[in-house]
């Protein structure tokens, strides 16, 4: 078991932040922690950085308390705000933490140099860190966590604030993780995020982790049908149609057919070879599938925060 939490509970000022939350990684891949901001997931990213210590529960890594030195050589850490020295720059921070991590300096260069590559700041890696972007900075945090190359890493909102091309540099950096046999918790408020990279979701809300699994799965316990959209060219006798729909929650809009069901990958098919029988000309069929923010709005009643891109 790489990370496991059991009943985990912490609060600031009287105030609960975890409220028995359980979690576990056994094996690589990508795990995202799902909420909104103030959910209390980078108080669970602490304290599996062995940052904070819990009041109540357990957490370990790899068998290891968080808090032991072994175990801390098990994780890269990469917060919200990265601790960065603004004089220098990202040659001179990746370099420094290199030191930390006990990394050869010609083993950590070649590697530092990937990494600004990968993440489109090499060419911005001469100025003093005090002048990037923001988006800039959260790059160069992250290159800092991945240079360790650690079995566990824990990204807190590594993409906030940034651009969308950024943020498909760093989907193809987690993605690389996981190919090479490396695990990240990604704690994330954007949905479309943990759907894109997940391979298990927990979703937190006010403390608690209130469901989790494979995004598919979730979508299809807790998410609205999907919805099959179909734009017609020429219509039939709607008599007809309604006897091909029949059993099927429908409705028509201006030449739009939109059909309710749950499996529209064997729907689909039969209804439109029947809509073609009858004599329709079909102009598209769309399907709108449920989304964890489908999901989340089921059970919390509220929303997440989408990002810029779609």
């Amino acid at each position: 078991m790489l990370l496991e939490a059991r009943d985990l509970w912490k609060s600031f000022g009287g105030r609960p932040a975890l409220r028995g939350v359980e979690l576990s990684i056994k094996d690589k891949g990508i795990v995202s922690l799902l909420g909104p901001n103030g959910a209390g997931k980078s108080t669970f990213m602490k304290i599996a950085a062995g940052i904070l210590r819990p009041e109540r529960g357990s957490i370990l890594v790899m068998g290891r308390d968080p808090r032991d030195p072994e175990a801390r050589s098990l994780i890269a850490y990469c917060p919200q705000e990265p601790g960065l020295f603004d004089e220098l720059n990202s040659w001179d921070n990746l370099m420094f933490y290199a030191r930390l991590y006990s990394l050869p300096e010609q083993k950590a260069r070649e590697k530092a140099r990937i990494l600004l590559e990968e993440l489109g700041i090499l060419d911005h890696a001469s100025k003093p860190v005090g002048k990037l972007s923001g988006g800039m900075r959260k790059k160069l945090g992250l290159a800092i966590a991945m240079l360790a190359e650690p079995p566990l890493y824990l990204l807190d909102e590594p993409t906030t604030g940034m651009d969308p091309g950024s943020r498909r540099d760093v989907w193809r950096i987690l993605r690389e993780i996981k190919a090479d046999g490396g695990a990240v918790l990604l704690a994330t408020h954007y949905m479309d995020e943990a759907d894109e990279l997940s391979d298990t979701v927990y979703i937190m809300d006010k403390g608690r982790i209130v469901a989790s699994g494979k995004p598919e799965k979730l979508k299809e316990r807790y998410g609205p049908p999907s919805v099959v959209e179909i734009m017609f060219r020429r219509v039939p006798s709607q008599s007809s149609v309604e006897d091909a729909l029949r059993g099927l929650e429908h409705t028509w809009s201006e030449g739009k057919l939109r059909v309710s069901v749950e499996r529209p990958e064997k729907v689909v098919p039969r209804l439109v070879e029947q809509l073609y029988s009858l004599g329709a000309d079909i102009g598209s069929v769309r399907i709108v599938k449920p989304t964890l923010e489908d999901v989340f709005l089921k059970l919390t009643g509220r929303r997440l925060e989408t990002s810029e891109e779609k």
